[in-house]
């Protein structure tokens, strides 16, 4: 298990590390973070996590426990280590170049005047005092939160940042937030078509500092598909065809919307759904389910280690997404569960949405129907669960587009050029990729992927 600190890390020189900055840590729903961190050591990077949170999942990954980067935490909240926070303050002040950062903190708190403004500022001011001398670059992953927290503690120390942007940070920060951000970054990257035009477009001039890296899969961490699927085609109520969702359970999931498509299917279809994931509104979509009468063809698992998530895939005869608009703007990404079903060649039912239409390709290695169409997406339901020859078709096909685009090793090459040419100062120029439309993978150019 990693070292865990609230004092931060004994100063000391040597190679140049490169500290992680996570909102959480660590996180079941944030494998893409974990397998990138986890392959970047097995090169030879070195890091410390710094975590703005403690965890509150039940489970850990085993790629958690692979990871040996030194663990620290923040205070949460400043008042849960206040003689912390004051000594981080008076170091800085003391010692620090607390001008340019304290003129962005007023700057940012001129435009929201809030308690959780003044807090990524303390915050700040402890990792800034407690980070490792050694540590000349920070990477940070998400432009919300965590981004502020580097930013204000790199303008204090004087090393540069750079970020991941993934999904809901790129959908629910302002635009003025996200622009000042990408222009004081040094590089940032995030993981689909969709969400770099998003970023290009706030950032203005300064949108050739953002790349689109997707995240893919390290396969070598999964088994292979089962040779073989079940024949089950929803005629015989003793042998139903199993539907399996993955996902926290939030509004941009869809999962109400997957209720009302399942009480919509015929009688004469016999099928189950597992869910796995916990979330605010499992207990309303218990009741959701309980008035549609459909209860009892249903099974919440809540959250599940990922072996545990591995064999429920395994198990499945398809795979249920259906990703929509949440609120305030929040939206998936590319949902790497889409891609972790592919492993086990599972077809693919989701929506025309965000980034998912970048690995499904509607009617050939899966199937997608507008966001929030209950009625569209009971059909292809309907479809499918009746026809396992072309369920078959789809899950062989999912599982080669995987293979063919979306195995991590040509993005994680990209990361550690990056971060070692950050980590050592140099020169790093980002080439202008070439233009991503957002429908489709193969649509980028062909270093993106």
């Amino acid at each position: 298990m990693p070292k865990r600190s609230s004092s931060g890390p004994a100063h000391k020189t040597g190679a140049a590390r490169i500290a992680i900055v996570l909102k959480g840590y660590p996180r079941l729903s944030e494998t893409f973070i974990a397998q990138e961190i986890l392959e970047l050591e097995r090169r030879g990077l070195e890091f410390d996590i710094w975590s703005l949170r403690r965890p509150t999942d039940r489970f850990r990954h085993p790629m958690h426990e692979a990871i040996s980067a030194r663990l620290f935490y923040l205070p949460e909240y400043l008042k849960d280590d206040p003689l912390r926070v004051l000594r981080g303050m008076a170091h800085a002040f003391r010692h620090l170049r607390w001008k340019p950062a304290i003129r962005a903190f007023l700057g940012d708190l001129r435009r929201d005047f809030s308690a959780s403004r003044l807090r990524r500022l303390g915050q700040a001011f402890v990792l800034a005092r407690e980070l490792d001398p050694s540590i000349g670059h920070l990477h940070v992953h998400f432009l919300h939160t965590p981004a502020s927290v580097t930013r204000y503690a790199a303008l204090l120390t004087g090393r540069s940042f750079s970020f991941s942007a993934h999904a809901k940070d790129i959908w629910t920060t302002p635009d003025w937030e996200r622009r000042e951000k990408i222009a004081d970054a040094r590089w940032g990257a995030t993981c689909t078509a969709d969400g770099w035009n998003e970023l290009r477009r706030v950032a203005g001039g300064a949108g050739g500092r953002v790349q689109l890296v997707y995240h893919g899969l390290d396969l070598s961490r999964f088994p292979a598909p089962p040779a073989t699927r079940r024949p089950a085609s929803g005629d015989d109520a003793a042998d139903p065809v199993r539907l399996i969702a993955v996902g926290r359970a939030v509004t941009k999931k869809g999962f109400d919307t997957l209720l009302e498509a399942l009480a919509q299917l015929p009688a004469s279809l016999h099928w189950h759904l597992t869910h796995i994931g916990t979330g605010p509104l499992v207990d309303s979509l218990k009741e959701q389910a309980i008035r549609l009468n459909i209860h009892d063809k249903i099974e919440w698992r809540g959250s599940q280690a990922q072996g545990a998530v591995v064999e429920a895939l395994r198990a499945a005869d398809l795979f249920v997404l259906p990703s929509r608009p949440g609120e305030d703007g929040d939206r998936d990404g590319l949902p790497n569960v889409i891609m972790e079903a592919a492993t086990q060649a599972l077809p693919i039912v989701s929506t025309r949405f965000a980034g998912v239409p970048e690995f499904v390709d509607d009617g050939v290695n899966g199937l997608l129907v507008p966001p929030g169409d209950a009625p569209a997406l009971s059909a292809a339901l309907a479809s499918l669960i009746a026809d396992p020859q072309r369920r078959a078709a789809l899950g062989a096909a999912a599982f080669q587009r995987l293979r063919a685009d979306f195995t991590f090793e040509a993005g994680i090459d990209r990361l550690e050029d990056w971060l070692r040419a950050s980590a050592n100062g140099a020169d790093m120029p980002v080439a202008e990729p070439a233009s991503a439309t957002g429908s489709s993978a193969a649509e980028a150019a062909p270093a993106e992927i």
